[in-house]
């Protein structure tokens, strides 16, 4: 029997439905996903497997032209998911108004196969989709147009099949068992940031990074538990004031919606801390976003 195995990149503005369509089509939450633009900062793999196959997802950060280091590092992340994809999604959301000319110049000479999603497709109407769909197929001739809604995985169905005739008989490359590249860790320190993000406005959340800074499975009276500290690093002293509210009850009520769905992803009891430190402009500086883990 052949096998294909390939890399699929899910690129576009910030905030079009990337991430969701990302975890319908793996089946699982890989990435975060909150009402807010620019939430996804690294690239992250999500992968699907089935006996003759291995698709390897790329989630990647909206595309947007860089004010500082830590968004030059989110934009070297798309770059390199451009260059080793063997199928190119496209998602845009049917409302955008013709302005992705940021993400259009990193693809438009492009010669990997291209896709166009035309995605939130709930909050619109047929004449919109005609009109959006003419409109890409002049402007980008795709190998197809879908019209789709990500959050209500709609007319996702035949995109599994189509991506399978654009990838390569390969053998996989991830171990068939693995969802995804990142290790449990990073997924904590993720599931931090979301909360961080529905909890928190304005700078707050785009100040925000989360260090997982222990994570240690031990037993307890009630059975197996993992122990996590978290350091949640901000810029300013202000910021730190907010995050943590009057008497520490926003930090303790992050603390608490973090831990119930930590829970969920890694199946077991945690015990969960949190920290807030002070790291003056940390967004740019070089050293802090490689110990961070932004290259």
């Amino acid at each position: 029997m052949s096998h294909k195995a390939g890399f699929v990149s899910i690129i576009g503005k910030p905030n079009v439905g990337k991430s969701t369509l990302m975890n319908a089509l793996v089946g699982e939450k890989l990435s975060i996903i909150t009402p807010k633009a620019q939430t996804t900062r690294h690239r992250i793999l999500g992968i699907v497997n089935e006996e003759s196959y291995q698709i390897v997802f790329s989630d990647t950060p909206g595309i947007i032209k860089p004010l500082y280091g830590l968004q030059d590092s989110m934009m070297s992340s798309v770059k390199g998911a451009l260059t080793d994809a063997d199928l190119i999604l496209f998602v845009t959301d049917i409302n955008e108004q013709h302005d992705e000319n940021d993400v259009l110049e990193k693809i438009i000479n492009t010669e990997i196969p291209l896709v166009v999603l035309l995605n939130k497709i709930d909050n619109s109407t047929q004449e919109q989709v005609d009109e959006k769909f003419a409109y890409w197929q002049e402007k980008l001739n795709p190998k197809h147009i879908y019209a789709i809604s990500a959050l209500h995985k709609y007319n996702l169905e035949g995109i599994l099949p189509m991506i399978l005739d654009y990838i390569p008989e390969h053998p996989a490359y991830y171990d068939k068992e693995e969802l995804t590249d990142r290790s449990q860790r990073f997924f904590v320190s993720e599931i931090i940031r979301e909360k961080i993000f529905f909890n928190y406005k304005k700078e707050i959340p785009y100040s925000t990074e989360v260090i997982v800074t222990a994570f240690k499975e031990e037993q307890s009276k009630n059975g197996p538990m993992v122990r996590i500290t978290a350091e949640i690093v901000v810029e300013r002293d202000s910021q730190k004031n907010i995050l943590i509210g009057t008497g520490g009850t926003m930090l303790k009520k992050v603390g608490m919606e973090a831990r119930k769905d930590i829970e969920k992803f890694l199946d077991q009891k945690v015990f969960l801390e949190t920290f807030v430190k002070v790291i003056p402009d940390w967004r740019s500086k070089k050293n802090y976003l490689k110990s961070f883990g932004y290259d």
